[in-house]
């Protein structure tokens, strides 16, 4: 009996013990079922981050080449399609005419449609539009091509910023100065290839046009997968918690850094498209071969490789960007002082000059994510810093082209950008206060 109660007695801990060690292999699988799905789920982060830096860095190199393409071949578009020099001012002009009206429209679509399935949409108008317009056939079709690229570019433009401080909140300086190095190159490149591949495919400049479709079209590839992820492209981002909740009611129109911030875009945008648009041809009037020419609006954009990524980084750490914009136009200033007195003689130093000062561009990036505190502020000054200020810089190309054929030389538009210098230099150290559209637009 007592064998029996002491059997009884030790079987039941025995059982106990069993059921004790069950429960803990359970609770030991589900534990690893739940850390395998954590790091699944954290594995599927680190390569959807990886696909958008990709995406943000192949966006970002098509994003010139139909510009600056264009300039190093302008002269022979010009022969090839019978357009004057007012026409061909026209044609400089465009890119910043559709970056304005279609830019606007950008915060729309990415809130119906997403932004990722903006952006690549836009990779594909851009690819459309520079296999279609070699071959359009005269200036009207040529026009209408490149309006269509310069859309894909325009909508691109005003969210990549929005992009940027969605999925990278924590990291806006250096991925925007990843961004902006990535655009340097691709507008450094076309500058530097495009005569020497137009060369290479026979001498003919529609088949030297069109090569950049191909660029476009691999930058398509990485925006697929966000096509789909119109609400949750920013859950996949765990660095997007940190953004506060997205205000209601912002009116740019009622932040003075705003328009500050826009006339700034505006300025340094007409800089930037005459120098694209024509620098390499005021080299050649000076007697500099085309080639070299073509290498010199190069060395202009690839300045902008490294000062790109190095600027914005800067200027995110520094509370008043204001130096940073007074050196910048001192750039400026000297390199048209030099394209006037001696295009030929220092054309490469003029060309450094100027590659410095272009890089405006990125700083002025860099203060779109700095003067918003969150996504959405972000989104509604970049789309109206952007085509306010590509508004603003429509006339700018246009007008040295006009008086360009009306002088019949090189003075009176050099003139009239080193005179567009000064209020570029007071708007920038106006938008380059600490302060945010948020405390002003909401008053």
């Amino acid at each position: 009996m007592t064998r029996e109660e002491t059997g009884a007695t030790t079987s039941a801990p025995i059982r106990s013990s069993a059921a004790t060690a069950g429960t803990g292999s359970e609770a030991t699988a589900a534990t690893g079922v739940e850390r395998g799905a954590e790091g699944t789920a954290a594995t599927a982060r680190t390569w959807t981050t990886r696909l958008m830096v990709a995406g943000i860095v192949l966006a970002a190199l098509n994003l010139r080449p139909a510009v600056t393409s264009l300039g190093a071949l302008l002269k022979e578009v010009r022969d090839g399609l019978g357009m004057s020099g007012s026409v061909a001012g026209l044609l400089t002009s465009v890119p910043s005419l559709c970056f304005a009206v279609f830019g606007v429209m950008a915060p729309r679509l990415a809130r119906r449609f997403g932004p990722g399935a903006v952006v690549c949409a836009g990779m594909v108008a851009i690819t459309a539009g520079l296999l279609i317009r070699p071959y359009a056939g005269n200036t009207a079709g040529f026009l209408a091509a490149t309006a269509l690229a310069l859309m894909g570019i325009a909508v691109s433009n005003v969210l990549m910023p929005v992009i940027v401080k969605r999925w990278f909140p924590d990291r806006v300086g250096s991925m925007t100065g990843l961004y902006s190095m990535a655009l340097a190159v691709g507008t450094s490149s076309a500058a530097a290839v495009t005569v020497p591949m137009t060369n290479a495919l026979g001498g003919n400049w529609q088949p030297g046009l069109a090569v950049w479709a191909a660029l476009a079209a691999v930058a398509v590839l990485p925006w697929l997968p966000f096509v789909r992820a119109r609400g949750t492209d920013s859950a996949a981002s765990p660095a997007v918690a940190a953004v506060p909740a997205e205000p209601d009611g912002l009116r740019m129109v009622r932040s003075r850094t705003a328009w500050v911030l826009a006339a700034f875009f505006g300025l340094q945008s007409t800089a930037a498209y005459i120098t694209m648009g024509w620098m390499a041809q005021i080299f050649r009037d000076a007697g500099v071969p085309a080639g070299t020419a073509g290498l010199l609006l190069a060395v202009t954009m690839v300045m902008g490789v490294p000062l790109a990524f190095v600027i914005p980084r800067l200027a995110s750490r520094l509370p008043h960007q204001g130096p940073i914009v007074v050196v910048l136009g001192v750039c400026g200033l000297a390199g048209y002082a030099g394209l006037y007195l001696a295009p030929a003689g220092g054309a490469w130093a003029w060309a450094v000059l100027l590659g410095v000062s272009n890089c405006a561009f990125p700083l002025a990036l860099t203060m779109v994510g700095m003067r918003a505190r969150t996504s959405a502020g972000v989104a509604k000054l970049s789309a109206f810093a952007q085509s306010t200020g590509y508004l603003l810089s429509i006339p700018g190309p246009l007008l040295v082209g006009v008086l360009y054929q009306h002088s019949g030389g090189w003075g009176l538009p050099i003139a009239l950008m080193a005179g567009l210098m000064a209020p570029q230099i007071v708007a920038g150290v106006l938008a380059g206060r600490n302060r945010t559209v948020e405390d002003e637009a909401a008053r």
